[in-house]
């Protein structure tokens, strides 16, 4: 089946006026000197520039730790097979992670995520990241860089035995993905239909949050106040909004990380660091993360 295309560098320009050829040619002289690290395309520089607004240390900074989390981090970045793996499919019935159609006013992308069994022991926290991540990827594979991007989780139906399947760690490692390592712009991130249950897993979450994260943190019982972020109507129908039924979106966006498997066999074979070629000390998710250990599990009845 042929893939849809990955946006190219030119479409990147035309897109980007600040992105120049030598900032790119500056990007791959130091990538020169990194051999740990995998080769990295134009398209693929042009989205670190454009997530750090284009200033070169940061950019380094953001390939860095993006390369390296996702080597780093084995339960959200391998195994994503999602014809073959097990785990992942089932993850695909629990949950549904969806880019809307929609933009905000000020032309913001957003990926929206929900539960969709609500049977707390099939939720699995790795497993569903892992997902939301391939959502991400795909996305940003296919469509490049955006003006900013927004998160919106929506927390119907999700229970004191679902915060229970949490673990601190396992926020703590996905948080620092999307805080260090992922290229986007993030502009806000939305919890919406929230209950008693939010308090818990903002306790859990508020450790490993950095001011910046803590600032476009929003939290909201009713879409009222979501309404004065983005339109309400780039909601699936079935879930307060105007657009296609959940169900639909969720299939078709299921259908495209199928149709996109090699990709991420590809990607999960070639785009990760070779600690082995790194100049000076290697790095373990030890060295990022902590030890598992250090964590006390939150037991809640």
């Amino acid at each position: 089946m042929s893939l849809n295309k990955r946006i190219s560098y030119e479409e990147e320009k035309r897109k980007n006026p600040e992105l120049k050829d030598s900032d790119i040619q500056l990007l791959k002289d130091w990538c020169a000197k990194q051999p740990h690290l995998p080769k990295i395309m134009d398209s693929e520089y042009a989205l670190f520039l454009h997530s750090n607004y284009y200033l070169m240390e940061p950019t380094k900074c953001t390939i860095e730790q993006y390369y390296t989390a996702r080597t780093h981090l084995p339960e959200f970045f391998s195994d994503r097979d999602p014809l073959g793996t097990m785990q992942l499919r089932e993850a695909f019935k629990v949950t549904a992670h969806i880019t809307l159609e929609m933009r905000t006013k000020e032309g913001y992308k957003i990926v929206y995520s929900r539960l969709i069994d609500y049977e707390p022991s099939h939720f699995v926290y790795n497993d569903t990241m892992k997902y939301f991540a391939m959502v991400t990827d795909l996305w940003l594979y296919k469509e490049g860089t955006a003006k900013g991007h927004i998160i919106i989780i929506d927390m119907d139906k999700v229970s004191f035995a679902h915060a229970g399947r949490l673990s601190p760690l396992g926020i703590k490692k996905f948080l620092y993905y999307l805080q260090e390592s992922i290229p986007i712009r993030l502009k806000a991130l939305h919890f919406i239909n929230t209950n008693a249950v939010m308090d818990i897993i903002l306790a859990m979450m508020k450790p490993f949050m950095k001011k910046e994260l803590m600032d476009v943190l929003h939290i909201h019982t009713t879409n009222d106040t979501l309404a004065k972020f983005i339109p309400v109507e780039a909601l699936p129908c079935d879930c307060g909004g105007k657009s296609r039924p959940l169900k639909e979106q969720q299939e078709e966006q299921l259908k495209d990380i199928e149709n996109h498997r090699e990709w991420f066999l590809k990607d999960e074979a070639l785009n990760r660091v070779n600690e082995a070629l790194r100049v000076g000390n290697s790095k373990s998710a030890t060295d990022l993360f902590g030890v598992e250990g250090s964590f006390k599990k939150l037991e809640i009845d």
